[in-house]
């Protein structure tokens, strides 16, 4: 008797893991999108029917098989409840799996920049080698608890019966242990019903993408009755990242991006310029800015990579090569780039492309941002601004507001700028992303200060060199992530008009849009994609 306790004892330690890996497994979901170890305190029947499932069957390799494709299918849904977490974190959405994997890839790109190659290529080395060892120890618990219930087939009937009829009362009583999850667990179920439902949704949607796609108006106007209005002006749009409305308003962080937006409005009053200000509904959120970058330049409502990957394979009609066919030098000016655009020239009819590589920097990067903004103003204005040129029409991306806002330069003399060697002290001066991560209430103290480091170079930049023939819209390309905008923010960004002559103003009078650079509550708000055409129309 005592001989056989021990491996009696180990059978029965065994079989209890097993279970308990079973039913954590099913309602990992849960945990997972609610982050309340409360989730796990429910009735998963998804275990229940997997076991009987197996306990029918008598081939050995039947169950191995099924018992495999089972776990896959839980590990499955554990992934994608953890990529739809990580996506409402960041972009405020659900991953969706019709269009959201190339979103995955350049998560892994943003990773890769910031926490450096050998640190993200490890990661990725270890999640299948992770969910492959999970799914296979899964598996096994499974036949561990089938094997079980084919030593003591009534006990476990009446578990099993127990379970079921529990589910069933506990599913039509939508009692909750946690807001959003009932105690009857369908996660895997729940998950497969919301993924199919994704794929319907994303062919409607990109059947209505493809009528849209195919009607543009301004398309069949010649290039010469385009953009009368702005006859020898320098145009400059320039996307401040992560500028959102939580910038501006009701936030603790807004007081400080607040102030240097009024001090900024009476300034540019003192050097002749005027500005309009109101807000756009940007199609991303929390990061994907080139979303709302070709929003913009096609009219056309782009909040996926599917549908970015399909306009800019085609010929549609862009603000910038509006431009370059009525006469501008176009330009754009990206300081993240470190290689050749093939997209900015076929598609968007950039004819010179600026990047990280061949403006001249020979200073730090300030984590993702390899080049501050006030260096991207000055080498703009020394090489493309100043001078005699052709009237030119520049996208400008300005990157030191882009996640994770950590660390961030500051302003110098702009005759002391160069080659940006003297910023080469800055980001030891500042935290490292590892530690500013760790408070949330840090990580939106110093997005703040990065959107002011942002608007206040841009400001100092217009006042201090002098160039009537400039107008300038500037405006935010998204919200910046959930841990600043918080849970279910909206999609709001400002935009500003910014110049000189009042004939531009004048002719977007109609707008209603509010004097200075920061817009109230009652500002007018657009869909981004409406701004192109309303453009169009008031400067043709």
């Amino acid at each position: 008797m005592s001989a056989n306790r021990p491996p009696m004892v180990r059978r029965r330690v065994g079989l209890a893991a097993a279970l308990v890996l079973a039913f954590v497994s099913v309602l990992a979901p849960g945990w997972i999108s609610t982050g309340s170890l409360l989730a796990l305190v429910r009735v998963p029947l998804e275990s229940v029917v997997v076991v009987l499932i197996l306990a029918g069957l008598r081939r050995p390799f039947a169950r191995r098989t099924v018992s495999i494709l089972a776990a896959m299918v839980f590990v499955a849904t554990i992934a994608l409840a953890a990529l739809d977490r990580g996506f409402k974190s960041t972009v405020g959405q659900p991953f969706n799996v019709v269009t959201g994997w190339p979103e995955v890839r350049d998560a892994y790109g943003v990773l890769r920049d910031s926490a450096g190659p050998v640190a993200s290529v490890t990661l990725l080395i270890l999640i299948p080698i992770s969910f492959s060892a999970v799914t296979l120890i899964l598996a096994g618990a499974f036949l561990r608890i089938t094997d079980a219930v084919g030593r003591h087939r009534r006990p476990a009937a009446i578990g099993g019966f127990v379970i079921a009829a529990s589910w069933i009362a506990l599913g039509f009583s939508g009692a909750q242990v946690v807001p959003g999850e009932s105690v009857a667990a369908a996660d895997t179920i729940h998950t497969v019903v919301v993924k199919a439902e994704q794929v319907r949704i994303a062919d409607a949607d990109q059947a209505r993408f493809a009528r849209a796609s195919a009607t543009d108006e301004y398309a069949r106007l010649p290039a010469s009755s385009l953009l009368t209005g702005l006859k020898g002006k320098d145009v400059i749009v320039a996307f401040v990242e992560s500028y959102g409305q939580v910038a501006v308003q009701d936030t603790f962080f807004s007081v400080g991006v607040d102030d240097v937006l009024r001090r900024g409005n009476a300034e540019l009053a003192a050097t002749g310029y005027q500005e309009r200000s109101a807000f756009l509904t940007s199609p991303t959120f929390g990061g994907i800015s080139w979303l709302a970058h070709s929003t913009l330049q096609t009219g056309l409502w782009i909040d996926s990579q599917q549908k970015y990957d399909q306009v800019t394979a085609g010929n549609r009609l862009t603000l910038s090569r509006a431009f370059a066919e009525a006469g501008w030098h176009t330009i754009s000016d990206v300081p993240s780039d470190t290689g050749p655009w093939p997209i900015g020239r076929s598609f968007y009819h950039f004819g010179t492309e600026l990047t990280s590589q061949n403006v001249g920097y020979q200073g730090p990067p300030f984590s993702y941002a390899l080049i501050p903004d006030q260096y991207t103003w000055e080498y703009f204005q020394k090489h493309e601004l100043a001078g005699p040129h052709r009237p030119l029409m520049a996208e400008i991306d300005l990157v030191s507001s882009h996640t994770p806002w950590t660390p961030l330069p500051h302003e110098v003399p702009w005759t002391a700028v160069g080659d940006g060697s003297l910023y080469d002290p800055q980001p030891d001066q500042g935290l490292s992303p590892s530690e500013v991560w760790q408070n949330p209430h840090l990580v939106q103290q110093l997005y703040g200060q990065s959107v002011e480091y942002s608007l206040s170079t841009l400001i100092s930049f217009l006042t201090t060199y002098d160039n009537p023939n400039l107008v300038l819209v500037v405006l935010g390309d998204h919200q910046p992530a959930t841990v600043v905008s918080g849970e279910g923010a909206n999609h709001t960004v400002p935009i500003s008009i910014i110049s000189r002559d009042p004939e531009v103003m004048s002719r977007i009078a109609s707008w209603q849009w509010q004097p200075g650079m920061l817009p109230d509550r009652a500002a007018p708000e657009w869909r981004m994609d409406e701004f192109r055409d309303r453009f169009f129309a008031a400067f043709e």
